[in-house]
């Protein structure tokens, strides 16, 4: 198993955020995390990546079979982890190419990424600074293809994208992911979404509902969500069951 959690509780600022989760991902899959606004999606990805500010109080986090529990965020990086941001920050004084050679030196690879995205001439500017909403989320999948990590954790890729663009990042975060390979897939990718629009372009193995800090249930995505447009979070919770 790839990512393994147990009985993950943790708190944010004294309070309890996350109570109990549990979530296996295996090498090759994709799982889509559905959820209303404040229900701890964001909460659970930061504390996957090892943010400060997440106190694990219970439960544990394995990756490729090891405790993860307590490492700092540099340490998961190294093993195979990436994480693309719902709102990203602007950082003043480093290009994006600097971040870049930090992880990647491969100049032929960097540009190829950095073409398939649109993204050449941003290259040499400095991080998000000045960016759309559209070139940020780009900036951040070509980091993130440019890592090549073994787990993806994407928090709401379309969120602030255009119509032109969200094909464009469509298509990245599925060759990302390597949907188009089969026995050779091996990356994992776990997407928080609102819109829904990210299963047009990423075909995902599961979906789950978070509500209030707990796994509510699990299913087909595109089924869940269906119900999710349809009749809301709590009916969802209730025909998964």
């Amino acid at each position: 198993m790839l990512l393994d959690i147990r009985e993950l509780t943790v708190e944010v600022a004294g309070k309890e955020i996350l109570k109990g989760v549990n979530l296996q991902i295996d090498q090759g899959e994709t799982h889509v995390l559905f959820g209303k606004n404040g229900s701890g999606k964001t909460s659970l990805l930061m504390t996957i990546m090892g943010f400060s500010g997440y106190k694990v109080t219970e439960g544990s986090i394995f990756f490729k079979g090891e405790d993860i529990t307590n490492f700092p965020i540099n340490e998961r990086a190294k093993r195979g982890m990436g994480m693309s941001f719902q709102r990203p920050p602007t950082i003043k004084g480093v290009k994006t190419i600097d971040l870049i050679a930090i992880f990647n030196s491969d100049e032929k690879s960097v540009t190829e990424a950095a073409e398939s995205l649109e993204l050449t001439a941003f290259l040499d500017r400095e991080i998000n600074r000045g960016f759309s909403g559209g070139e940020i989320k780009k900036s951040e999948l070509l980091q993130l293809m440019t890592q090549n990590p073994d787990l993806i954790l994407l928090d709401e890729p379309e969120s602030g994208v255009d119509l032109e663009n969200i094909a464009m990042i469509g298509r990245a975060i599925k060759k990302l992911l390597q949907k188009s390979l089969r026995r050779l897939r091996v990356n994992a990718g776990l997407v928080i979404t609102h819109t829904g629009l990210i299963l047009n372009y990423v075909e995902a193995d599961r979906g789950h509902l978070l509500l209030d800090g707990r796994m509510r249930c699990e299913g087909n995505p595109r089924e869940m969500f269906a119900t999710i447009q349809k009749s809301g979070y709590e009916v969802c919770a209730r025909c998964q069951k």
